[in-house]
């Protein structure tokens, strides 16, 4: 209905023009928005408002002459000014039929659309490290990135996930040294264990596979030699535990891309050339230093050290320019929040290769706060003892953990409450929302059985005029406010938006499920009814599947 509130405005205020009741002129874009309060109309405009520089007159009189001249609509009850020239529209129920019948036909793809025109987008996320398990926070920044490229894609975007396999440098060399260590104890030698090594019984497994693997003599190796050896299997079983937690959280990707690529294939080494033959990369005290204070960073930052090494940095331009080489219009990062100060640096290599800024992004995913029945749950970090996501997933499930993680903006922290979490009640957000679909599969199974001449899997609605009820108004008017929530959850990259909506439709159909039967000695209004209950369960089936979470048929 918004499209066509906006014609009848637009049509009006021409009228009102050619009347002389009006001055022609560039009006700013008007806003067709849903009034907080039910007294204020189904829709509203702020058109009068945002005219008034131009009309050099009050709102309220634009308003009015708008109204005016507006053409009967059998679909509108009445129009009335509000507040400082609001113009509120009361739609008669007739005007909301049709969106049950567009949700039956557009089936799973009810809330698509071509909102971004193919546009090209990376989607890079999780990214860990392959030197020990992934833990709560990786969980959460796995459901954002996931469930964005989900609502991306669903948008017209053209969208590929990523995840960068950071398998070389020094975190690498001391995953290696760590198992080493541990090794050696195995082996009956005492060690004085490295402060600075990666703790925790992942570790002591891994030594012990290797030992196993190499045989007793493989202690009397080289020491850097079977540090390597150490480093390239512990890193190869922890990503193998990394991919296999990630399937089991609902989380794939369509590219995993090696660090070490590009140092082999010589792509970090060309990517400084190409600086220093610009002029952005410069020689101070023995290292060069990359010219990202020119790009708006508070301080230039080092590419390679003065003993030679290469820094982090260097493989992150490397990477970030190979993407947009891939065709990649936008690229979107999600790191933790930790990274904050890191994203400036990478905005002026992504600007220094020709980039504009805004085709760069970053989502800082902040903290969890892991709780179990409102009390924190206790973690020792220094002992190499932290909560895995396999952890999570093993305990409450996918799908809870997922929908948990994503109830609460990423710019915010998240309190996560494990029993909560598995509460078969309202209080558990998850269940909540499941709970409808898997009702609404009751109702139509039941719907069949009494009522066999009936088609319950049809496409489109019949006896729709019946649906008169408030609870039923509002219930469809909330089905018909899901491809705008879709819109702006991709424009934002914001995937709570999608939440708080399935929150929202699902308090709609418990508040309409409370007070009216859906199966009635009415055929024709059970008709109706079942063909509400049905677009809903389309629709929370949708919006499920853009967070990653299954749409159960019974519960």
């Amino acid at each position: 209905m918004k499209h066509i509130i906006k014609n009848m405005v637009t049509a009006a205020a021409r009228k009102a023009v050619d009347a002389g009741m009006l001055v022609s002129g560039h009006v700013p874009e008007m806003e067709i928005e849903v009034p907080k309060h039910d007294s204020q109309g189904d829709l509203s405009t702020n058109f009068a408002m945002v005219s008034a520089a131009i009309q050099k007159m009050a709102p309220r009189k634009i308003a009015e002459a708008v109204i005016a001249h507006m053409e009967p609509e059998d679909r509108i009850d009445k129009i009335e000014v509000a507040g400082p020239g609001f113009i509120n529209f009361f739609l008669r129920p007739s005007a909301w039929h049709p969106v049950v019948d567009q949700v039956l036909a557009a089936d799973d793809r009810y809330g698509a659309s071509d909102f971004g025109q193919k546009e090209r987008v990376q989607v890079e996320f999780v990214s860990a490290n392959p030197t020990g398990p992934l833990h709560v926070g990786h969980g959460r920044g796995a459901a954002v990135g996931d469930a964005v490229g989900n609502i991306l894609r669903f948008a017209g975007f053209s969208v590929s996930k990523e995840y960068y396999i950071n398998d070389s440098g020094r975190q690498i060399r001391t995953l290696g040294t760590s198992v080493w260590f541990r090794l050696l104890e195995l082996a009956g030698n005492t060690v004085d264990f490295p402060e600075d090594c990666y703790k925790g019984d992942y570790i002591k497994d891994l030594a012990r596979e290797v030992l196993d693997r190499e045989g007793p003599d493989f202690i009397n190796r080289d020491e850097d030699k079977a540090i390597d050896v150490c480093a390239r299997y512990a890193a190869g079983r922890i990503l193998e535990q990394i991919r296999y937690d990630l399937a089991d959280f609902g989380v794939t990707f369509d590219q995993w891309f090696s660090e070490q690529s590009l140092y082999d294939s010589g792509r970090v080494q060309q990517s400084i050339d190409v600086l220093k033959k610009e002029g952005r990369v410069y020689e101070k005290d023995g290292a060069l230093w990359f010219r990202t204070q020119d790009f708006g960073d508070e301080k230039d930052r080092v590419v390679v050290r003065s003993n030679g090494l290469t820094t982090y940095f260097a493989s992150d331009i490397a990477y970030h320019q190979e993407k947009y080489e891939r065709g990649f219009d936008r690229v979107i990062d999600v790191w933790g929040a930790d990274h904050h100060g890191y994203i400036n640096r990478l905005a002026a290599a992504v600007m220094a290769f020709g980039k504009q800024r805004d085709r760069f992004q970053v989502i800082l995913v902040q903290l969890v706060n892991l709780l179990r029945g409102g009390k924190p749950v206790q973690m020792s970090t220094r002992a190499g003892e932290f909560v895995t996501l396999k952890d999570i997933v093993d305990e409450v499930g996918k799908d809870a953990a997922r929908f948990m993680f994503l109830s609460r903006s990423y710019d915010s922290g998240l309190d996560f409450d494990l029993e909560v979490a598995k509460q078969k009640s309202s209080d558990n957000p998850v269940y909540y929302v499941q709970y409808v679909h898997a009702r609404i599969s009751g109702i139509l199974a039941k719907a069949k059985t009494l009522h066999p001449e009936m088609d319950v899997d049809f496409t489109q609605g019949q006896y729709l005029s019946k649906l008169v009820a408030q609870e039923e108004i509002q219930l469809i008017k909330t089905l018909a406010g899901f491809p705008e929530q879709v819109e702006k959850s991709a424009a934002t990259c914001h995937p709570h938006v999608i939440f708080t909506y399935l929150m929202t439709l699902a308090a709609a159909f418990h508040a309409y499920y409370n007070r009216h039967k859906v199966i009635t000695e009415d055929t024709e209004l059970t008709l109706a009814r079942v063909s509400l209950v049905l677009a809903v369960k389309k629709v929370i089936r949708n919006g499920l599947f853009l967070l990653g979470v299954s749409a159960p048929e019974r519960m």
